[in-house]
């Protein structure tokens, strides 16, 4: 049985991006389309997983 988000460890990974990109992600927080910058990665992160495979 797969695992709900709050039974899940999380990992601390630390990333580099371009400056512009992280503006543009901090505008989708400040507007309310994501919580917070780390459930903004983890969306794109999975989305990501899900086309590849």
């Amino acid at each position: 049985m797969p695992k709900t988000k709050s039974e899940e460890k999380m990992v601390l990974i630390s990333v580099h991006i371009p400056r512009q990109m992280l503006e543009e992600l901090d505008e989708l927080v400040r507007s309310g389309v994501f919580p917070s910058r780390s459930e903004a990665i983890r969306v794109a992160i999975r989305d990501l997983l899900l086309r590849e495979r």
